[in-house]
This record gives structure tokens, C-alpha cells and sequence, in this order.
């Protein structure tokens, strides 16, 4: 198996040995190790074994699934299109309803091997206990694909429910993988980058509230102690345009140095909605900074992403657009402004900065405020399942089916060897543009930042 990474290797051999005896196979990789590029040679290891006819593969959006097709089809030779002369089809999860039973009749007359890409978002061990896709995957696929793999790089569940198909220990509830390639060991290979997370902090930030007959002054040593004590929101703060210049600000300075060594260096920005993201990208403008904005109302996404990739503009701007599994290897700073507030998502996020493409190529950066949330997912990126996650501790039916899985807030619980530095407030002017910019939250409410801004660098590697 030519051009394969030392692990990719090692999960296939893991799974042909699996698949003697068992058809289903469970496979938590690190985001940006190649878990495409894995399922596609396991794919043609089983077609030269003669072991099956077809493959079919199903993920979570459009993008993934254009790049499964690319992917399979250079490593196959052979189309994944799903039309005449095509070795399989790859698919959307939101499809799969919308498949009738001619389709299925596949699972019956031909041996098929079946790819599911970010399993967890699909929930379930029997038809009332899972969601949407997850019934689709117990009625239609299980017991009737020849081989089954699934992947992903977080998998767990905020609701508590069972990843379809997914092994549990008993009575510990505690999902059992069958092959585990952790982010620590792919820094150690060289297939992963190491992240740097700078958390943005201010030592002086001021509330004003305005009343009938006076204004009253509150001063707060931290955007912790803002968000703690304070009817001010974080989604409040990710709108604020001095704490927007700010973050933008490290981006943009760290990507400049980048794109030194590495010209067509990119950055990401993730942003709440989309008026927020049409914010930042004004932002970024008025900085000189070339950016697309991608949502779900752009027309064209899917191309507007393609060009990004190829091209060598310097930013994107995404609102759920480019997360889990979207391969543009030269991302490689981040700008968190997102509101959503789950490990699932963080992690996700940040592995759309990891995937190296090069010896010299060893860091990525994401800038984000110092909110303790986020801060307690930071400080567990070492942790690549962590224990209070990936545990079945719950059997309660969903509200409503839901085709998303989100990652909960997890509890603190630090990882050893994490390094935590500090660099003193900036004095460059691009990075204290705003300089005492209030944001008027509500007509009685309005929040400044002094130009003590802190940086807190967390590397956990």
C-alpha cells in the first residue's frame, strides 16, 4: 500500500484482521490525519481480496462527500459518482430517506462495503433511541452491508445517546474503538501540525450602565469576571468591535509571518451568523486583507470553498460552512467568533488548521477571547477521548430526531504537560485599534476595553 502514512497502514491491517470475524469497524482519528484517504485504501484492499462488489459512503455534508469522491476515484481509479461504470456512490446523511427501496436492494444483491464519515451524528442502538439518520443506518444498512467502517475524530454525544453501530463496554458504558490515532501521535509522526491557542484577555474592562438620573461605573479584571458577574453575553462580546479588531488583529499579524516562509498561507474565521460574518469581513477589508464570506445563502458555496482552496486569497470567512472534515490544508491560523460553545465543535474547528502539508510546516494558530468555557476545552486538546465524554451514561429518547450531535461542556479536568505563557499587552497600533470602543448591549448597558489586553498561549504539546 504505497503513499500510505505509517498508521493508515496499521488501521488496515487492524480492520481486514477485524473483518474476519466482525463486519462492523470503529476508527477514531485525530481531524486532519487522512481518514479519507484511509477508507479509500481499505476499500481497494477489499476489492483485490475479492471480499466485495461495491462501496458506498455516507457523511455529513456536501463538501465531505466531493471529497470522498476525489479521493476514492485517485486512489481507485474508478468513479464514486454513483452513475453507469461507477465502483459506488457517496452521499449525504440527509439523503439516505430520500433513497427508495431499489437503492437499498444494493445492501441484497451485491457485497458492500458501507463508509460512514463522522459517525456520531448518528444516534442509536434501536429505532427509539436515535435520531433521524441513525434509524436510517439501523433499517437500512445494518445486517445487510458486507462491511461496515466508521470514522471520526470526536465521537461522542451532548444528548448522552449511542453512536450507531458503536460497542459500548458493560457495565462502564465507555465506547469502545477499534483503532485510536491520537493528535499527540500525529504531531510525533510529522501528519499533524501542533496547535498554539492564544486566549485573548483584558486586565480592565469597563461597564456602564446608564440609569434615570445617573450612570453607575463597574470595572472588571478579567472577561471572565465580565461574563460572571455582569448581564453581559459572550455573543455580546464576539460583536464587539474592538474585541474583533483585536482577535483579527493577532490573525492577521501571525498569518503575515507564515506567509514569509509559506505565500499561500490562509487564515479561517469562524463567525456566529451572517450578518456577524459580513462584520468581520468589513473588518478585515478595512485592514487590507483580501477575504471570501461563505454561508449557507452564498450562492455557489461549494465553489466559492473550491476557489478558496486553490487559490491564494488570504482569509475566509464561514458560518458553518467549513467545520468538520472540509480539507483546505493551507488554513493555518483560525479566528474563533463563533457563539457555539461545544468541544465537538471546537475541536473540529480546530482541526481545519492542523492538516500539514510539509516538513517545515509544524504549528497552527487559533486566536479566540479567554472564556472559561472555551478555555477548559484549550486545555484538553491533549486529551483525544476524554473520559467524561465518550461514555453512555443516559437511555432517554431525543426531544425530536435531530440529523446534528454536538459535544457537550465538559468539565474541567486538565490534562498533565500543559504549558501556559503569558506576553504582555501590544503596543502595536493594529493590535489596540478601538482603544476604549464601547459596545451599547441594551440602552442601559455599554462595555469598553482598556488597551491592557493579555495574551494567554496554551500549548499543550
Amino acid at each position: 500500500m504505497p503513499g500510505l502514512r505509517t498508521w493508515q497502514r496499521r488501521c488496515i491491517e487492524a480492520a481486514l484482521a477485524h473483518f474476519v470475524t466482525t463486519p462492523h469497524f470503529l476508527c477514531q482519528a485525530t481531524p486532519g490525519a487522512g481518514k479519507t484517504r484511509l477508507a479509500a485504501a481499505l476499500a481497494r484492499c477489499l476489492f483485490e481480496q475479492n471480499k466485495i462488489d461495491l462501496v458506498l459512503c455516507f457523511a455529513p455534508s456536501c463538501q465531505v462527500v466531493d471529497g470522498f469522491r476525489t479521493t476514492f476515484a485517485d486512489v481507485l481509479g474508478k468513479r464514486l459518482d454513483g452513475l453507469v461504470g461507477a465502483v459506488g456512490g457517496a452521499y449525504t446523511y440527509q439523503a439516505m430517506e430520500h433513497r427508495d427501496d431499489t437503492f437499498w436492494l444494493l445492501l441484497d444483491e451485491y457485497r458492500v462495503f458501507v463508509v460512514f464519515d463522522e459517525i456520531h451524528h448518528c444516534a442509536g442502538h434501536d429505532p427509539l433511541l436515535s435520531n433521524a439518520w441513525g434509524q436510517q443506518i439501523l433499517q437500512r444498512i445494518q445486517d445487510r452491508a458486507a462491511y461496515t467502517l466508521a470514522l471520526s475524530g470526536t465521537p461522542w454525544r451532548s444528548d448522552d445517546l449511542a453512536i450507531a453501530l458503536a460497542r459500548y463496554s458493560s457495565p462502564e458504558g465507555e465506547l469502545i474503538c477499534d483503532y485510536r490515532y491520537g493528535l499527540q501521535e500525529a504531531i510525533t509522526d510529522e501528519v499533524c501540525r501542533s496547535p498554539r491557542i492564544v486566549l485573548l484577555d483584558n486586565q480592565k474592562v469597563q461597564l456602564t450602565e446608564a440609569l434615570e438620573t445617573e450612570s453607575t461605573v463597574k470595572l472588571f479584571p478579567s472577561i471572565a469576571a465580565l461574563l460572571g458577574e455582569s448581564p453581559i453575553t459572550y455573543e455580546d462580546l464576539l460583536r464587539h468591535d474592538d474585541v474583533m479588531h483585536q482577535i483579527l488583529g493577532l490573525g492577521c499579524e501571525r498569518l503575515d509571518e507564515i506567509r514569509r516562509s509559506k505565500p499561500d498561507a490562509a487564515g479561517l474565521v469562524v463567525a456566529t451568523d451572517i450578518e456577524h460574518a459580513q462584520q468581520i469581513a468589513q473588518v478585515l477589508e478595512t485592514r487590507g486583507e483580501a477575504c471570501h464570506v461563505v454561508t449557507n445563502r452564498t450562492p455557489g458555496a461549494q465553489q466559492v470553498i473550491n476557489a478558496f482552496r486553490l487559490g491564494d486569497c488570504r482569509w475566509i470567512v464561514a458560518v458553518g460552512m467549513i467545520s468538520e472534515g472540509t480539507d483546505i490544508p493551507r488554513l493555518q491560523v483560525c479566528c474563533y467568533l463563533s457563539r457555539i460553545r461545544t468541544e465537538l465543535h471546537y475541536r473540529q474547528v480546530l482541526g481545519r488548521v492542523i492538516r500539514r502539508i510539509g516538513e517545515a510546516d509544524n504549528q497552527a494558530w487559533l486566536f479566540m477571547l479567554a472564556e472559561p468555557t472555551l478555555q477548559r476545552f484549550a486545555e484538553r486538546i491533549a486529551e483525544d477521548l476524554p473520559d467524561d465524554l465518550a461514555v453512555l451514561s443516559q437511555v432517554e429518547p431525543p426531544s425530536a430526531p435531530s440529523g446534528q450531535g454536538h459535544g457537550v461542556t465538559g468539565v474541567s479536568n486538565e490534562p498533565d504537560g500543559i504549558s501556559l505563557s503569558e506576553t504582555g499587552a501590544s503596543t502595536d497600533d493594529s493590535l489596540t485599534y478601538g482603544f476604549e470602543c464601547s459596545l451599547a448591549v441594551s440602552p442601559s448597558y455599554q462595555v469598553s476595553f482598556s488597551h491592557h489586553y493579555r495574551q494567554v498561549l496554551l500549548d499543550c504539546f
